[in-house]
C-alpha cells in the first residue's frame, strides 16, 4: 500500500455511468460510530455505530450512489478486507465491520454500483491513486437544489483541519435537496429567492452523506459526538438541510495516533468547519 490520501487513511473512488463508490480505508484498530438525520436513509450497519453496541472498531466506510441498490458494493469491500485477513475477530474467522451509505442517482433506473465497483474503489484506494473532489465516485450522479425543481452542481468533497495538536477531515458526498450556502448564508446557486410550497418532482432523490476522520484518541461515544458535529456542518452549508426526503448520515473515525493535548470540543468545533469546507469543495467553490 502506497501513502494514505486523507490523513492516515487510504481514500479511492470508482467512477462509473453516472454513479460510482468511494471507499475510506482506516488503519486497523480505528474506533468509528455515526448518526443519521434525514428522514430517507439508506445505510448498511448503522446499528452497530451506536455507542452501546459491542464493536468499536470500523474496517471500512463506503459512499455510493444507487440508492438502497448501492449498498451492495459494501460487499466488495468486505470480501477484499476478509482476504486480507482484517476484520473482527470470531472462532470462524475475521468479519470485516463495513459501513455503507449511499445516494439517490440515476442508476437506481440504469444499472446502480455493485459490489465489483466496491471492490475496485477500495484497490484504487490502497494504489494511492489521485483522490479528486467534484462528479466523481459517489458523487458522480449527484446534484444539489432539488427543492426548486433545478439541478445544481452536486459530488464528492473534502477537507482538513488542525484542532490543536490533532488533525480532523471531512469527506461528503453532497446529493442535496437543499441549496449550498456561501459564508453569508445565500445560495450558491439558483439565487436566494425561496421556493413556493408544493412539489418540485424530486422529493425522494436526495441525501447528503459524509465521513469526519481524526487522528485523535477518542472513545466511541466521543465518536458519536463527533458525528453529531459534522451534522452540525450540513446544517450550516446546506438549507434546508436533514429533510424528510434527504437520507443525511455521517460517520466519525477516530484513528488514534494522537492522544495527548487532544480536546474533544475543539476537535468536534473544527470537525464542523472541516464539513463546511468540504461540502463547498463538492460543488466546486472551496479551495
Amino acid at each position: 500500500m502506497t501513502k494514505p490520501q486523507l490523513l492516515s487513511a487510504w481514500a479511492g473512488h470508482w467512477t462509473g455511468s453516472g454513479t460510482g463508490v468511494t471507499v475510506v480505508l482506516p488503519p486497523p484498530g480505528t474506533v468509528g460510530s455515526g448518526e443519521v438525520r434525514g428522514g430517507a436513509p439508506a445505510t448498511r450497519e448503522f446499528a452497530l455505530l451506536d455507542p452501546t453496541r459491542l464493536v468499536d472498531r470500523v474496517d471500512a466506510v463506503v459512499l455510493s450512489g444507487g440508492s438502497a441498490f448501492g449498498l451492495a458494493a459494501a460487499d466488495g469491500v468486505m470480501g477484499l478486507l476478509r482476504e486480507r485477513g482484517q476484520g473482527f475477530p470470531t472462532p470462524a474467522g475475521p468479519v470485516p465491520i463495513v459501513v455503507g451509505m449511499s445516494v439517490y442517482d440515476d442508476s437506481v433506473r440504469s444499472g446502480p454500483p455493485g459490489a465489483d465497483g466496491g471492490r475496485s474503489a477500495a484497490l484504487a484506494a490502497w494504489a494511492g491513486e489521485p483522490f479528486g473532489t467534484g462528479p466523481v465516485g459517489g458523487g458522480a450522479g449527484a446534484g444539489t437544489g432539488a427543492w426548486r425543481g433545478r439541478r445544481d452542481p452536486g459530488g464528492v468533497g473534502w477537507a482538513s483541519r488542525s484542532a490543536g495538536a490533532a488533525e480532523v477531515a471531512a469527506l461528503v458526498v453532497v446529493n442535496a435537496w437543499g441549496d449550498v450556502l456561501d459564508d453569508t448564508g445565500t445560495p450558491l446557486f439558483g439565487g436566494a429567492e425561496v421556493p413556493l410550497p408544493g412539489g418540485t418532482g424530486f422529493e425522494r432523490q436526495n441525501t447528503t452523506i459524509g465521513v469526519v476522520l481524526t487522528n485523535a484518541r477518542l472513545s466511541k461515544t466521543d465518536c458519536y459526538l463527533l458525528a453529531q458535529s459534522g451534522h452540525t456542518g450540513i446544517a450550516r452549508a446546506i438549507h434546508p438541510a436533514h429533510s424528510r426526503f434527504d437520507g443525511d448520515a455521517v460517520v466519525a473515525l477516530a484513528t488514534g495516533e494522537v492522544g495527548a493535548d487532544v480536546h474533544l470540543e475543539l476537535v468536534r468545533a473544527v470537525a464542523v468547519d472541516a464539513m463546511v469546507a468540504a461540502i463547498r469543495a463538492a460543488v466546486g467553490t472551496e479551495p
